[in-house]
């Protein structure tokens, strides 16, 4: 019996893509506007730590609700698990950036995967 592939499943593996780019960048981003902030007494590394920290947050509520699709569907539930332990540790501190992104590398191929559960 073949079922039918989750739409949420593709979208947050996509979007796992996405944070990995954005995540390897954020470091640089971040130190880059904080150079700038000091230099010109300016404000901007609130936005853009709160863009990053917003993106993680996106992806930490696809996972939640992939998870919970996908185990009522009979998917398997790692790249969704790997997908919340990811944008986790980069909520909970943008320095985490790089483990981040492996994790949502190797979350992605398996949300894509949407292979089912054996019996």
């Amino acid at each position: 019996m073949k079922k039918e592939k989750l739409a949420l499943n593709r979208a947050a593996g996509i979007f796992d893509i996405i944070n990995a780019v954005v995540f390897t960048i954020s470091f640089f981003v971040i130190v880059l506007t904080a150079v700038s902030d000091a230099i010109s007494h300016g404000n901007n590394t609130g936005t853009a730590t709160l863009f990053f920290y917003g993106m993680a947050l996106l992806g930490l509520l696809l996972h939640i609700l992939g998870l919970l699709k996908s185990r009522k569907a009979g998917f398997k539930i790692t790249g969704h698990i790997l997908g919340i332990i990811g944008n986790g540790i980069f909520f909970l501190s943008a320095i985490m950036a790089i483990p981040a992104t492996i994790l949502l590398i190797v979350a992605s191929v398996f949300t894509l995967q949407q292979r089912q559960v054996n019996k």
